[in-house]
């Protein structure tokens, strides 16, 4: 336990526009004072980059975890304190942070047949509740944990919830990964995924893709991290229902254990010559490899019945 005490690590939580805005401070005096009080980096998302369903915006706060706790307990104190609840002074008022926290995750915090949450709420009196999967948005590959108690029983569980996911080496990974959701797809009309566009972000990103001629490359120039490798793999038209699923289920399951982004050709836009369908696999070389393989195991499946 104690060596994880110093590596540093991350939460992210959800945060109402105006919440952010008093947490900035004027200037940014706010935010500079929590931080060299706390020790810890604290990041907004944009004004307009939200947490896809919600009108919230992401706070993040990164660095080792006590220095977090110090900047976490800042940052929900100013808030209780600008709610200035004054119905009674002896009650403490108990309110909801929501922690945003991967889907791979969440595992490590349920616990085998839910005795790690149960232990968790035990020991620190707050309740604690985890989403279930949002099918609406194709790649979200995230959930939030919803901690309702007093501040004191809201730090308790969040120690105890970030000392878990410490041990889990993918989630400190995760701490340098772009903060906005841009490349989220809304399960629109038709399961057909259409851009979930972040104003001004997102944009700019998905203009400039460009095509080689054989639709092989898409680049996303202004990215530096390795989210720029791109395949286009063909899947006949009769079995792309296997790998969409129902409701576009098994897509967004490969797409959250592969952490690759996966985007279908619209019906009739097909490979070159064939009348396969264009998938696309974007994001790290790992990423691509696990969904493609994940894709054609969908695929063979089927063909396998059929030759029975």
């Amino acid at each position: 336990m104690l060596e994880n005490a110093e590596k540093p690590t991350y939460v992210r939580f959800l945060v109402s526009n105006a919440a952010a805005g008093s947490v900035i401070g004027k200037g940014g005096s706010t935010i500079t004072e929590f931080q060299s009080k706390s020790g810890a980096r604290i990041q907004l998302s944009r004004n307009h980059e939200f947490f896809p369903g919600t009108s919230d915006r992401i706070i993040m706060v990164s660095g080792a975890i006590d220095d977090i706790l110090k900047a976490v307990e800042l940052i929900l104190a100013k808030l209780l304190d600008e709610l200035n609840i004054k119905d009674n002074d002896d009650v403490e008022p108990r309110t909801k942070v929501r922690l945003i926290v991967s889907n791979s995750s969440c595992g490590s915090i349920i616990g085998k047949g839910g005795a790690t949450i149960k232990s968790f709420i035990e020991g620190s009196q707050a309740g604690i509740k985890i989403s279930p999967q949002d099918n609406n948005f194709y790649g979200l590959n995230d959930r939030l944990v919803t901690v309702t108690g007093t501040l004191d029983e809201q730090l308790r569980a969040i120690d105890l919830i970030l000392s878990k996911l410490c041990e889990d080496s993918y989630y400190s990974q995760a701490m340098h990964a772009p903060f906005s959701y841009a490349g989220i797809f809304f399960s629109g009309f038709h399961g057909i995924p259409y851009a979930y566009m972040l104003p001004s972000v997102a944009t700019a990103t998905y203009n400039s893709m460009s095509y080689a001629p054989n639709g092989a490359g898409v680049k996303f120039p202004n990215h530096k991290e390795d989210h720029s490798n791109s395949i286009t793999i063909g899947v006949s038209d009769e079995h792309i229902g296997l790998v969409l699923g129902r409701g576009g289920r098994n897509i967004m399951e490969i797409s959250q254990v592969s952490g690759a982004r996966i985007k279908i050709s619209d019906r009739g836009d097909f490979m070159s010559g064939t009348n396969d369908r264009k998938v696309t696999i974007m994001g790290s070389q790992r990423a691509i490899h696990q969904a493609e393989s994940m894709i054609l195991q969908k695929v063979a499946n089927v063909s396998e019945r059929v030759m029975d």
